[in-house]
């Protein structure tokens, strides 16, 4: 407990907290909290939930996460990124599956942190990160097609081939006013991007988008576009309502909610297990995403995070938004951007930007009911654009190896065509392999000339002497060492230089093993050079002993060769 409390950001940043820090915490939550609004309720409704459950999970999660949390600068809340897991959730489950799947991937990432899986980060490549990221940006984008053409379609399919073709089949159904709002938000945010101003270009534009809405719907009547309030309702006292509750998350039951069919979903160990491959993506995918985010926050500020403490953080937030109707949360690296350009110090900003949304749901719930559905689809266009680092595939395409340019297009292609999971999976397996294979290429066993080696200068003819390089690994042992089986009939002594040898696992010993008996057999004596002590170990453990005349280990070549001419006085021809 105490470990977790040396390491807990918020209470490390308060050691040294002093005004002129509120004062940068409170400029920098007030203006992520303003800029996280759009995007919570955008990203809510992406992943097929009414747009008050993105912004209570921003207030939930992300006053916990930055109560608990091990990264001082993160803003947690919903992200794009969960968008293409959490959808089909909604769809199969219904909300109440969505937040029990939540609850259940909170207990997962606090497992994790208990487990000190923090440095997770690290064994996952970059080609790996960069496929998956740009093919969830490619099934975002096409997500937002409907809203922002305004087409008219039946119940979307899931795969993401079927849904563009039902989306090409709907074309002829665009509806003009919905364009309209939509191509002059997404030219404002583009535009506004490249002003460098302080002010965020997607309040601006979903403000402008909002207004030329209203005003051109009051002076033409056949002017409409679809709103948030004409989308989404509520019940309030038994009456439908029109948009977003004005009113703070209330606790309530996740297992209350209803499913997919409208009834209440409840608690059951076959829901539990029906969930939990999805609660487990979700918790690797908010683990990636935060400790990402924590990693560029340093690089911006030159802190260090507590991985580990990150991770109960975020699995402590997972776990408490769901009781207030909060959906899956992570840190989110735009925002965090954001909170540190702003000037934020610490977890106190994180806190005032949860709070200052809260205020925004009590007084301005109402007005939030306005913004046009296309508006948020190309708010959401410019993020999928913005998450894809077209530059960075690009450059991979480009400048890397051959077998990371593989990597890369499975990851995206498998994202796309069917989930991340089977992404993620399929390319850490296969860039493991291809690295295997590289690194089995550096391994080998070399016949070398005696009279070029310092230390092994008039040795008798009948030595023959290999230098073995790389690891000895299951990958690659038998490669290296096959060579060695076969050596001139006149040959009495083989020597082994292992000075390169890095490690051998049990696979190289059953090779070196192999190797050692055949050459006995043939009566050759094999004298070991340079084996680090622990291989040596290794190798007695295995059963692989010296035996004098038959099998010897050695310090050196120098070693080695006093050894041999102790044996052999007749000098060399």
């Amino acid at each position: 407990m105490f470990a977790y409390l040396n390491h807990n950001a918020l209470i490390n940043a308060l050691r040294d907290y002093r005004l002129t820090d509120l004062r940068r915490d409170l400029l920098a939550g007030i203006t992520v909290g303003i800029v996280a609004v759009p995007l919570a309720m955008a990203l809510a409704i992406a992943s097929g939930v009414p747009p008050q459950y993105g912004l209570y999970t921003a207030i939930v999660a992300g006053l916990i996460i930055a109560l608990t949390g091990g990264s001082r600068f993160s803003i947690s809340g919903p992200t794009a990124a969960f968008v293409v897991i959490l959808l089909p959730i909604t769809h199969e489950y219904g909300l109440g599956g969505l937040l029990v799947t939540t609850v259940m991937a909170g207990i997962i990432l606090i497992i994790m942190g208990v487990a000190r899986m923090g440095r997770l980060i690290q064994f996952i490549p970059y080609p790996v990160t960069i496929g998956f990221t740009a093919g969830i940006a490619v099934v975002i984008a096409s997500l937002q097609i409907k809203d922002f053409f305004g087409l008219t379609t039946g119940e979307m399919p899931q795969h993401f081939l079927e849904k563009m073709g039902v989306l090409l089949q709907a074309l002829p159904t665009a509806h003009w006013p919905d364009l309209l709002v939509g191509l002059l938000t997404l030219a404002v945010l583009l535009v506004w991007s490249r002003l460098k101003s302080r002010v965020p270009g997607h309040l601006v534009a979903l403000l402008l988008g909002s207004l030329v809405a209203w005003l051109l719907g009051s002076v033409w009547p056949s002017f409409s576009v679809a709103t948030i309030n004409s989308q989404f309702t509520y019940l309030l006292d038994g009456v439908q309502q029109h948009g977003i509750p004005q009113a703070p998350p209330l606790p309530l039951l996740p297992w209350n909610l209803p499913d997919a069919g409208g009834q209440p979903i409840g608690l059951s160990w076959q829901l539990v297990r029906d969930l939990l491959p999805s609660a487990f993506t979700v918790a690797m995918l908010g683990a990636i995403e935060s400790l990402l985010c924590a990693v560029v926050a340093d690089g911006l500020t030159g802190t260090r995070h507590k991985p580990d403490t990150e991770l109960i953080g975020q699995g402590l937030g997972n776990i408490v938004a769901p009781f207030f109707g909060g959906i899956p949360a992570t840190a989110a690296i735009a925002r965090t951007a954001t909170n540190i350009r702003a000037g934020g110090r610490s977890p106190i900003a994180a806190i005032i930007h949860a709070l200052v949304i809260l205020l925004i749901v009590i007084s301005l719930a109402g007005l939030l009911g306005y913004v046009p559905m296309a508006a948020l689809a190309a708010l959401l266009l410019v993020v999928a654009w913005n998450m894809s680092e077209a530059r960075h595939f690009v450059h991979i395409l480009r400048v890397a190896p051959r077998c990371d340019i593989v990597v890369l297009l499975a990851c995206f292609s498998l994202t796309v065509l069917f989930d991340m999971v089977i992404a993620v999976a399929a390319g850490l397996v296969l860039a493991a392999i291809l690295f295997i294979r590289r690194i089995a290429s550096l391994t080998g066993a070399e016949l070398i000339n005696p009279e070029e080696h310092a230390h092994l200068q008039d040795i008798p003819d009948n030595v023959a002497v290999y230098d073995i390089n790389g690891a000895l690994f299951f990958g690659a042992a038998e490669k290296a060492i096959s060579t060695l089986h076969h050596v001139n009939s006149n040959i009495d002594i083989v020597v082994l230089d292992m000075n390169d040898v890095q490690m051998i696992d049990m696979t190289g010993v059953v090779a070196l093993e192999s190797l050692i008996t055949s050459l006995q057999q043939q009566k050759i004596t094999v004298l070991v050079a340079n084996l680090r002590p622990r291989m040596q170990d290794k190798l007695t453990r295995a059963g692989i002993q010296e035996q004098p005349d038959k099998l010897e280990y050695h310090n050196g070549l120098a070693a080695i060769r006093q050894r041999i001419l102790s044996r052999h006085t007749e000098p060399r021809n």
